[in-house]
């Protein structure tokens, strides 16, 4: 097989069955560190600056399926701004929008500047309903106990202050307390536990109301999404299924409704809600509730004022 053999040709020929069982695993390992990178997520909210002589245009790409508020922190030098900062306002999906732009106080002298941003889906445009009454967020029917309720002390303050937990077992049907369109949805997660650090890990359906409130619910199980961005439902419609995920002590579903405040705020919105007995302007906590067959779309003339919070998309249970 080897022709004109020297030593080391021969002493190749002796090792080459060792070398032949070699390299096929030698080959499988360099497979592994030379499989092309897996392409980055697309990002669905980004800054761009774009130079104009000595004018600097800053732009939002949207790339979300809602409007989406953002919040611009500059530090600069020598520099004026068309707009005054700290800068917030609420940009459209899908697009490519100038927020603001920055230009030399003196032309003649040196100029410098630096930014963060912040953005979170929703309007500051929006404007709550307090006519509306919510249905339990639950089969109609079914019945669950609210184990944290408004200004819970687990939990519920600050941006969740208006926020309900109903205790029930995971793998529970959830059904649109509202109708709207379904914003922005997570449930690839399947971490939780009674910790902050699990916060990020939740699973949620977010869906836009027709005044540009958004009604979020969360904790939800891995994979137990049932609807896709963009689509329409109506009060009643099923949604999702319950889990344990995110910072939860046990399983729960955990409901809000809110308006964007900023780019890094939320205002958390109390509401009314239909239950089979009758319509509460409050859940209590450690009651039950049987969920009404109430039509969609009722409405009950009673006002409730907003409180201003920070942003958080989800909350724990007792």
């Amino acid at each position: 097989m080897l022709k004109n053999q020297t030593p080391i040709a021969e002493e190749l020929k002796v090792k080459l069955p060792l070398l032949q069982r070699a390299i096929p695993l030698a080959f499988l390992l360099i497979s592994l560190f030379t499989l092309p990178a897996p392409a980055a997520a697309t990002k669905l909210f980004n800054v761009v600056t774009k130079r104009e002589g000595n004018v600097t245009r800053f732009y939002v790409d949207n790339n979300e399926a809602n409007d989406v508020t953002a919040t611009f922190e500059l530090k600069a030098t020598n520099l004026n701004s068309t707009q005054a900062l700290p800068y917030t306002s609420t940009f459209p999906a899908h697009q490519l929008t100038e927020a603001f732009s920055v230009s030399p106080v003196e032309d003649d002298q040196q100029w410098s500047y630096s930014y963060t941003s912040h953005y979170t889906v929703g309007s500051i445009h929006a404007k709550h309903d307090d006519s509306r009454v919510y249905r339990l967020p639950f089969a109609p029917g079914a019945t669950f106990k609210c184990t944290q309720g408004y200004n819970g002390k687990y939990s519920h303050q600050g941006s969740d202050q208006y926020a309900i937990d109903f205790k029930m077992p995971v793998g529970t049907p959830i059904h649109a307390a509202r109708g709207g369109v379904v914003a922005k949805i997570k449930d690839d997660s399947s971490k939780g536990g009674a910790d902050r650090k699990y916060e990020d890990q939740a699973n949620y359906v977010l869906i836009r109301h027709d005044d540009g409130t958004l009604g979020n619910y969360a904790h939800l199980s891995k994979g137990g999404v049932k609807v896709v961005i963009g689509q329409r439902v109506e009060a009643g419609h099923y949604i999702a299924v319950s889990g344990n995920t995110g910072f939860s002590s046990g399983a729960h579903l955990h409901f809000s409704v809110f308006k964007t405040k900023d780019g890094k705020g939320r205002v958390s919105i109390p509401g009314k809600f239909a239950t089979a007995d009758e319509i509460a302007a409050a859940l209590s906590e450690g009651k039950t509730y049987r969920s009404s067959p109430m039509k969609p779309g009722a409405v009950l003339a009673v006002h409730t004022p907003e409180e201003k919070t920070s942003e958080k998309f989800q909350g724990a249970s007792k």
